[in-house]
């Protein structure tokens, strides 16, 4: 999947981002050896540099390890990734029901459509 970055939020937090959904969808497993800096920002099309940041605050966030001579590692902590892939759904769910609202749809007619969309029925 291409990275598709827009210019109007912060390339290093997009990058962040984009590797914490590659972590939650299961690109990257718990214990996974991540790419080098230079074939991420390769792959990105991005500074090594800004890539180098994103790594560094996820690092920082216990998202990501280092190991000196071996490179980063994707955290072994189950429950970690758990929480963060709930915090992403609710995110996502509070975006879609925002969204719901400003097309100016009630809470029961949001839920009706819901159920009819799991039910693979589009009218």
């Amino acid at each position: 999947m291409p990275w598709e970055l827009d210019n109007d939020r912060p390339i290093y937090l997009q990058l962040m981002e984009r590797i914490q959904q590659d972590i939650i969808s299961g690109v990257y497993s718990p214990g996974d050896k991540l790419p080098s800096v230079r074939d991420l920002a390769l792959e990105a099309s991005v500074n090594p540099n800004t890539m180098q940041k994103a790594l560094s605050e996820l690092e920082r966030s216990g998202l990501v390890y280092s190991q000196r001579t071996s490179g980063r590692f994707i955290t072994k902590d189950m429950e970690m990734l758990k929480n963060m892939k709930r915090k992403l759904a609710w995110e996502h769910i509070h975006q879609f029901l925002e969204n719901m609202s400003q097309l100016g749809f009630q809470e029961e007619e949001t839920i009706e459509l819901i159920q009819k969309a799991l039910k693979g029925d589009n009218k």
